[in-house]
C-alpha cells in the first residue's frame, strides 16, 4: 500500500467515472434518445476530467490544510525547522507525514529522556553538595555552643575549640571556591594562559610540597625514572592544580606503606601523563561517574579523610579546556591509574 500515490488513486477514480457515465450514455441511448458516440465519448471523458479537478482540489485545499496544521505542532516543540510540504500527486503524503511524525516523536523522547536524566544529575547533585556543607557547619555549630556554653574560660577548651572551628570552616570555603571554580570552567569563563614549560620540574615541584603529608602515612611519591625536560605547552598554574588533585587523591585513599608513581611518555607530538598508585581502586562500576562532582565510589570513605569532593572533575574540567582528554584505569583493592594528555612544546628562548 505504501507504493499507492494520490495521483494513482485520482486516476483510478477519474477512469471509473469515465466508465460508469459511458455506461450510462450507452443505456439511455438505447432505451431513451438516441445520442452519438461521440457526444458520448465527450461528455464521460468530460466527467471523469471533472471528477479528476475536483479530487484535486480536494487534495489541495482540504487535506493539506490540516497536514500543515500537523507540521506547525511538530515545528511547536521541535528543536529543528521542518520544512511545510506542498502537495505533490506523486508522493506519498500520509506516508511522508508519518515518517516525519515518528522522526519527531523520536526527537521529543530523547529531550525527555536527557531531562529525566539531568533532573535526576541535579537531585543528586544537591543532595551531595548539602551534605558536603552540613558536617562543617555542624562542627561549627557544634564548637561555638559549647564555647558560649562555658568553654569560652576553660583556657584548655577554648583555643582547641577555635581552632577545630577554623578548619571546619577553611574546608566550607575550599568546597565552594572549588565549586565557583567548577562552575567558571564549565561555562568556559577561565581564560587560559597556554605557554611552554618544563613539566618535569613542575611535577618534582608538586611532589615536594606534598612531602610532609607523604611522609606522615608512609606513603611513597616519585617520578618512575630520571627524566630530561620535557616542555608541553599549557596553562602552568592550571596544570599544577590537575597534580596535585590527583597527587592528594591518590595520599588519601592510598593504603599503609603505599606509592604512588608519576611517569610520562612521549607519543607523536603529545606528552602521555601517569599518576599511578597501589592503593584500594576503584570498582568497575564506578569508573563511568568517577569525574562526576562530589561523586563517592565508596560510601565507607570518611568523607573528612579527603577533599572538596570536586577534585577529579576539576581536573576533567581542565584538561578538556586544552583540548585533550583524562582517563582512568583501575582495579579493585590493587590500584588506579589516571592518564592525561598534552601537546609537546620547545625550551624558552
Amino acid at each position: 500500500m505504501r507504493n499507492i500515490k494520490p495521483v494513482h488513486i485520482l486516476l483510478i477514480g477519474a477512469i471509473a467515472q469515465i466508465v460508469f457515465v459511458a455506461v450510462l450514455l450507452m443505456v439511455y441511448s438505447t432505451y431513451v434518445v438516441e445520442v452519438s458516440f461521440f457526444y458520448q465519448l465527450i461528455i464521460a471523458v468530460a466527467s471523469g476530467l471533472l471528477s479528476f479537478g475536483l479530487g484535486y482540489i480536494l487534495l489541495k485545499y482540504f487535506i493539506e490544510d490540516r497536514i500543515q496544521s500537523i507540521y506547525k505542532i511538530i515545528d511547536h516543540g521541535s528543536t529543528v525547522q521542518v520544512a511545510k510540504p506542498k502537495i505533490n500527486l506523486n508522493e506519498d503524503i500520509i506516508d511522508k507525514v508519518a515518517d516525519e511524525s515518528m522522526l519527531w516523536a523520536e526527537e521529543r523522547n530523547k529531550e525527555i529522556l536527557k531531562l529525566k536524566e539531568q533532573a535526576a544529575f541535579r537531585r543528586e547533585f544537591l543532595g551531595n553538595l548539602a551534605h558536603e556543607l552540613k558536617t562543617p557547619v555542624f562542627s561549627i555549630q557544634g564548637y561555638i555552643l559549647t564555647l558560649l556554653e562555658g568553654g569560652l574560660e576553660d583556657e584548655k577548651v577554648n583555643r582547641k575549640f577555635l581552632e577545630r572551628a577554623s578548619f571546619a570552616t577553611e574546608r566550607m570555603t575550599e568546597i565552594l571556591e572549588d565549586l565557583d571554580q567548577i562552575m567558571n570552567l564549565e561555562v568556559n569563563k577561565v581564560a587560559l594562559k597556554i605557554t611552554s614549560f618544563d613539566i618535569v620540574k613542575l611535577t618534582q615541584d608538586i611532589i615536594n610540597s606534598f612531602e610532609e603529608q607523604f611522609e606522615n602515612k608512609s606513603i611513597i611519591v616519585k617520578l618512575e625514572r630520571k627524566y630530561d625536560p620535557i616542555y608541553v605547552l599549557a596553562d602552568r598554574p592550571k596544570i599544577a592544580q590537575v597534580f596535585s588533585n590527583l597527587i592528594a587523591n591518590s595520599i588519601n585513599y592510598s593504603k599503609e606503606n603505599g606509592a604512588t608513581v608519576i611517569r610520562f611518555e612521549i607519543v607523536n607530538q603529545s606528552l602521555i601523563t601517569e599518576v599511578s598508585d597501589n592503593g584500594i581502586g576503584i570498582r568497575e562500576k564506578d569508573l563511568p561517574r568517577l569525574f562526576e562532582r562530589f561523586y563517592r565510589v565508596e560510601q565507607s570513605r570518611n568523607r573528612n579523610d579527603g577533599g572538596s569532593g570536586l577534585g577529579l572533575a576539576i581536573c576533567k574540567h581542565i584538561i578538556e579546556s586544552h583540548n585533550e582528554t583524562i582517563t582512568v584505569k583501575s582495579e579493585f583493592e590493587k590500584g588506579s591509574t589516571f592518564s592525561f594528555s598534552l601537546k609537546l612544546g620547545s625550551k624558552p628562548v
